[in-house]
């Protein structure tokens, strides 16, 4: 019996052991980054609004009062218990309505931050992070699933390239620190669209703006899959990283180059993609360096921090075609990275976080990931040439 006790002891202690040690090695690791470092890998964790706070002329989404209870609904998605629909963009706004059990509701619109849905004879608004990820696409034929965002051009930098803020100043005119990002020269983005005579980007969650004069090289993104010309891109995405010259952010910079140039390849029609294998192991030896990653929705130091804003901008250029299909993807928990629309991530880096696709054409897709280590991560998708 004494044995017994004294085995089932040990047996506890190696458990306790088995738990404690790697929260404490990670608390440790924690505790050695600098106060400038903890506030980097917190900004990693999700959306900070007041980033966004400023006042200026900017794109304007839709509002609740241009729907009405005839309004077409575009998808049909599931709120999540304890959530609420809010009479403007703004939790502490009249509640409408608070579901005691997951509910389905109508979703008129798509902001970046915010939903304007309808629910019974309540039209207000909700955050995309309140809802459940499987969404109905009410009218496929001629709505993208939710979360596609096709982008329509792909330009170049002509020359130092402000990514401002608001559309406040004059194009041409110098800029007076009303930017997100300043671009280097040949760096090649994706537009989403123009708009006032501003060709529009999507920067973290927000949008950025930029003088077509600061450009060169213009040329369309295919609407489809089918070629417009003869290696010309039929999908493409950029997202946008932050510049900080820490020691931590500079190795994720370094990180998202390195995953870039191992995602650059060709697939065949029926080959799969495993990103892990692609990009793993995250190690020095396939030339990673430490920097913040994302752990059950909370930032830590670890080799090939930055590979998931790789994998998670493939994730956005993939689903804009409808014969890649995605056989595993991982939002990061909480409220996912910030340098995406909500829940537009894919993270990698274990047997449960990973990104998996198979190219379904009946031609071979080449991927092209590009970063000049200035702000900017390019994925685009060719149609393959023999």
């Amino acid at each position: 019996m004494r044995m017994r006790r004294l085995i089932c002891a040990a047996l506890c202690l190696c458990l306790l052991w088995s738990f404690c040690v790697p929260a404490l090695a990670a608390k440790k690791a924690e505790d050695e980054l600098s106060e400038q470092e903890k506030e980097e890998l917190n900004e990693l964790e999700g959306e900070d609004e007041s980033m966004y706070a400023f006042e200026g002329n900017k794109y304007e989404e839709k509002t609740k009062e241009d729907f009405n209870k005839n309004s077409p609904a575009v998808y049909r998605g599931t709120l999540r218990t304890g959530y609420s629909i809010f009479t403007e963009k703004d939790v502490k706004s009249k509640r409408l309505f608070k579901p005691k059990k997951d509910t389905k509701v109508d979703i008129l619109y798509v902001g970046l931050v915010w939903m304007i849905v309808r629910y019974d004879k309540y039209i207000g608004y909700s955050k995309r992070e309140w809802f459940r990820l499987s969404f109905e696409t009410l009218d496929p034929e001629h709505t993208a699933p939710l979360n596609v965002q096709k982008h329509q051009y792909l330009a170049t930098t002509a020359k130092a390239c402000h990514v401002r803020k608001t559309m406040d100043k004059t194009p041409g005119e110098e800029d007076d620190g009303n930017n997100w990002v300043i671009l280097n020269p040949g760096t090649r983005i994706s537009i989403w669209k123009f708009y006032e005579g501003w060709a529009m980007v999507n920067y973290m969650r927000s949008y950025g703006y930029i003088d077509p004069n600061e450009l060169t090289d213009l040329i369309p993104v295919s609407p489809t899959d089918e070629e417009l010309y003869e290696d010309s891109p039929i999908a493409a995405y950029t997202s946008y990283y932050k510049l900080t010259k820490s020691e931590t952010n500079i190795s994720r910079i370094h990180n998202i180059k390195i995953g870039c140039g191992y995602v650059s390849q060709t697939l065949q029609p029926g080959q799969e993609f495993d990103a892990n294998k692609v990009m793993g192991p995250y190690n020095p030896r396939k030339g990673y360096q430490k920097a913040p990653v994302l752990v059950e929705g909370a930032a830590v130091p670890g080799y090939g921090g930055g590979t998931c804003q790789v994998s998670s901008t493939l994730y956005n250029v993939l689903i804009q075609l409808p014969n890649i299909q995605i056989t595993m993807r991982r939002p990061h928990g909480g409220g996912g990275a910030s340098y995406l629309p909500i829940h537009c991530d894919a993270a990698v880096g274990n047997d449960y976080l990973n990104l998996k696709f198979v190219n379904r054409y009946d031609f071979p897709i080449r991927i092209v990931g590009e970063s000049q280590s200035d702000g900017a991560l390019l994925m685009l998708i060719y149609r393959a040439h023999e």
